[in-house]
């Protein structure tokens, strides 16, 4: 059964499911050059998605992945990004080297070996402000796909993480500034803290502000889920009828690596034939598997914070500075209620939406309902 269900990780092939539209239009930015800010909740599938028009395009596009979500600032990044650039536009290690040598020539790449067997080895660039300034390396990019002749997309995940750098808007001013006259290079921004992308991406004041194409990622409708989950347990010699498999997504909103990773738990628990109880099993065993995460997040939290979580999960979603809110779930003061909301916002924990604010995950929900209330 190897295969079956995949979560935890970008998904290919048979694994991945619908997303025609964005697809499409992921793939036509891609081939005309126009700059990308994909946006969505996380475990929605943007990886997946970027991952997928990376292997459809035409051979005139050379795609570039790169997640910076252990870059700790502006040199981290520059560094990450000219090994990702230079190594992911050489098909062997050799031409890696020269290009190194042609663009870069003062750098003598330190290759690291892990003892590791299954393990690539990675290479480190050592790249200093004292031997390039940030416009050489962010011109890299542009060098590469004139000599090869090809157009090069980028594609950062995490990309938030450019907000936590020292010094963070003169950093963005200096990339938007070095990346909007390129001509031969374009960018796919992404990452899984939605709050602080659409704090970077539509802030008028932000350097990032209408940089390029914004697409909106949304959960896979349920339709969309139910034959792709009905044929997987077929295939598996297992029945699975159409109102459990929508079952499956609406425990988990539709949020795609959960539907995955409970459809993969219904299939373990199924000996011949899907069961509400079995469903339920699988839904306590979910939430079992992430409890360690969830608790992790709710370390460090106040009682005013845990209280709000509280409210929330109750399904209040506004009017938080009422009397009757604010003495039922003891948050305090009127104004204690913005600072609350912003660390848990600020923690990912949860989200402003129009109609109200929410938490963010799902699955959580469902673990804080069980063991926080």
């Amino acid at each position: 059964m190897k295969g079956v269900f995949v979560y935890g990780s970008a998904v290919e092939g048979d694994n991945f499911t619908d997303r025609e539209a964005e697809t499409k239009r992921l793939k036509a930015n891609f081939e005309h050059g126009i700059n990308t800010l994909l946006i969505s909740d996380r475990r929605i599938g943007k990886t997946s998605l970027v991952r997928r028009v990376k292997n459809l395009v035409n051979k005139k596009i050379a795609v570039v992945y790169m997640d910076i979500f252990d870059c700790r600032s502006e040199y981290d990044f520059y560094n990450k990004l000219a090994t990702a650039v230079l190594q992911q536009t050489a098909n062997r290690t050799d031409i890696f080297f020269q290009n190194v040598k042609n663009f870069l020539g003062r750098l003598s790449p330190r290759i690291n070996i892990s003892p590791d067997p299954s393990t690539d080895f990675s290479i480190s660039l050592g790249i200093t402000p004292k031997e390039y300034a940030p416009e050489q390396i962010l011109q890299l990019a542009e060098s590469v796909a004139k000599k090869m002749g090809k157009h090069i997309v980028v594609c950062i995940d995490e990309f938030q993480q450019i907000g936590e750098f020292p010094d963070s808007v003169a950093v963005q001013k200096r990339l938007r500034s070095v990346w909007q006259l390129q001509q031969n290079v374009s960018y796919c921004l992404f990452g899984s803290k939605k709050h602080l992308l659409t704090h970077i991406f539509q802030n008028k004041s932000m350097p990032f502000y209408q940089f390029g194409d914004a697409i909106y990622l949304g959960v896979i409708p349920t339709k969309k889920w139910v034959p792709f989950i009905c044929n997987k347990f077929k295939k598996q010699k297992l029945q699975i009828s159409e109102s459990l498999a929508a079952r499956i997504c609406t425990e988990v909103e539709n949020y795609s690596s959960y539907v995955q990773q409970l459809a993969w738990n219904v299939m373990l628990d199924t000996d011949s034939k899907v069961t509400d109880e079995i469903i339920d099993v699988a839904v306590v065993e979910l939430i079992a598997q992430n409890s360690a995460l969830f608790m992790q997040q709710t370390e460090g939290l106040s009682s005013y914070q845990m209280n709000m979580l509280r409210a929330l999960a109750n399904d209040v979603h506004d009017g938080f500075t009422s009397k009757e809110v604010l003495e039922n779930y003891r948050l305090g003061t009127k104004s204690n209620v913005a600072r609350i909301k912003k660390v848990l916002i600020d923690r990912d924990l949860v989200q402003q939406r129009e109609t109200g604010l929410y938490i963010s995950d799902p699955l959580f929900k469902k673990w804080f309902r069980n063991f926080c209330m």
